[in-house]
């Protein structure tokens, strides 16, 4: 009788043990076996990997020998600093190789034509979202936000955010813009003209962390109806988790192990439980606000007003369905929920700020640098907008630049990789197949930086490039039906602090400026961006 009962209650345990079993073995031997065969037989190899950790350590060594140092030169040629051992294999095993991060196969693909159709719309259901490994690192920093949202929920997701970015949407936006942006001039001018310690030389400013503040400034503004001062505090944390999380894509996720006690994990948990109360609570008082009322209009006009409008909806339409189970259950499965809205939020706070706060350090870094660019886009400016602040309507005709944030944005893309997990077969026109469960990176810096594409001078910067609007292989915001949502929103952003700040001062680089780009997730200045301002308005 005993051993009867000790049978039944050990069936479900083996059955689980099993199963766990058998999905590691698939996981980490069996399909990165069958993809490594079907990929050979095409001819596409790269560096054999090591047991367990794949190529890991080889990317690891590569990019720390590679970034030890400043680079000796103000150059954009910065494809070998940050992508060293892209550009060793593409040399040893040709335009695609499959590399190992541990178990996990990575083909790098560089050809434009095959880009372009593999993440067309053709193939948008097929190739989709982010490996499971690197959800790990992921999870606590964007946790289940659109960027990690794959097929139905994907689709969903992006539905329900995507009006906050619309032009009708944008338009409303440009007041807040300008008023921000009106307080950064405001800081930058006292920090200019206040008096210098001996007076020995011109005030220099990081116009990288005034731009990271005001990026921050305008989102939570005009997104998430917050103050500055909470925005901060979502700001930091998100930095945080950030450097953690790049930190921990460079070393080995073993099966099992975010169970085991680490003080990493304790550090990583302890920042998202902070960051996730500061959410909550600025959630729950646009709640309060809008306790009369259920529409968007009742939160606010941004982006966190339609993720609290969607979520009171469907609690609302489950309640009104509750007798229909399978209706029901629709609800349940596509419905916001307060942890999705947070993981939203997390997302678009980092997309919205890191990004464009990057993109703008990175043009005036270059305009500081090419005074008959900047010189350009200030007649541009002067042209079309007077001394007033641009409107909405001015954006369009601000065509040089636009060539100037293109092309910044070519040379020094935010997002310097872009990650696909293949989920079903994949035959691509060049006659490549892509096997279910291979991931596949494509390396935009590289793309971006490709002398094929771009001709001999394509690490020089030449907006003039763009003269008749945008390229091929220009990936910058991704491609197809999973481009970045937020991509209208960004350049609208940038096109009026670039020309207001044109408008009131004359930028040159320091002599103390230090050329190290650096990839913490995404591409920033190590050492931040000092240049001289003077002032061209009293």
């Amino acid at each position: 009788m005993a051993f009867t009962t000790l049978l039944v209650i050990a069936s479900p345990v083996l059955v689980l043990l099993l199963r766990a079993a058998w999905v590691a073995l698939s996981c980490y031997l069996l399909t990165p076996m069958r993809i490594r065969r079907i990929m050979a037989r095409q001819g596409v190899r790269g560096p054999p990997p090591r047991p367990l950790i794949g190529n890991l350590r080889d990317v690891s060594a590569l990019v720390a020998q590679a970034t030890a140092d400043d680079m000796p030169a103000l150059s954009h040629d910065i494809v070998g600093r940050l992508m060293p051992h892209y550009v060793l294999w593409s040399k040893t095993y040709g335009k695609f190789f499959v590399y190992w991060y541990g178990s996990e196969p990575r083909l790098c693909l560089t050809d434009a034509a095959m880009i372009k159709e593999f993440l067309s719309s053709k193939y948008a259901a097929n190739a989709t979202g982010k490996s499971w490994l690197q959800r790990q690192g992921t999870r606590h920093f964007i946790g289940r936000g659109l960027l990690m949202a794959n097929g139905a929920h994907w689709s969903h997701q992006r539905h329900v955010v995507a009006p906050a970015f619309m032009a009708d949407k944008l338009k409303g936006r440009v007041g807040h813009m300008v008023e921000c942006t009106k307080q950064t001039i405001r800081a930058l001018r006292e920090a200019t003209t206040a008096p210098s310690p001996g007076g020995a030389r011109r005030r220099e400013v990081d116009i990288a962390a005034y731009m990271t503040r005001l990026t921050g400034d305008i989102i939570s503004r005009t997104e998430f109806d917050t103050s500055y001062e909470t925005g901060k505090r979502i700001f930091h944390l998100l930095e945080d988790l950030q450097r953690l999380t790049a930190r921990s894509s460079r070393h080995l996720w073993i099966p099992g192990s975010q169970y085991l006690p680490s003080k990493y994990r304790r550090e990583i948990r302890r920042l998202n439980g902070e960051l996730e109360a500061v959410l909550t609570e600025s959630i729950g008082r646009s709640r309060e606000i809008a306790d009369e009322g259920r529409t968007t209009s009742a939160y606010g006009r941004g982006l966190l007003a339609m993720l609290l409008a969607e979520m009171e909806s469907k609690k609302d339409g489950a309640a009104a369905g509750g007798g229909d189970a399978a209706r029901g259950r629709q609800q349940q499965q596509f419905s916001y929920d307060l942890q999705l809205v947070i993981d939203e939020c997390k997302t678009f706070f980092f997309a919205g700020h890191d990004t464009s706060a990057l993109l703008l350090t990175w043009a005036l870094m270059l305009l500081a640098t090419h005074q008959e660019w900047q010189d350009r886009a200030r007649a541009e400016v002067a042209r079309v907008c007077g001394d007033a602040p641009p409107s909405y309507d001015d954006l369009s005709k601000l065509t040089v630049l636009q060539m100037i944030i293109h092309e910044t944005l070519r040379l020094y893309p935010p997002a310097t990789l872009l990650p696909r997990m293949v989920f079903e077969d994949i035959r691509l026109a060049g006659g490549l197949h892509l096997p279910a469960g291979l991931s596949v990176w494509i390396p935009v810096l590289a793309t971006h930086h490709d002398e094929s594409i771009w001709g001999p001078d394509a690490h020089e910067f030449k907006p003039e490039r763009f003269a008749a609007g945008r390229r091929p292989a220009f990936l910058p915001f991704a491609s197809g039906p999973r481009n970045c949502v937020g991509q209208a929103y960004a350049l609208v952003e940038a096109k009026i602090v670039l020309a207001m700040l044109l408008q009131h001062f004359r930028l040159a680089i320091s002599d103390d400026y230090r050329h190290a780009p650096v990839n913490v997730l995404t591409l920033r200045p190590k050492h931040g961006v000092p240049v001289h301002l003077r002032p061209l308005r009293p």
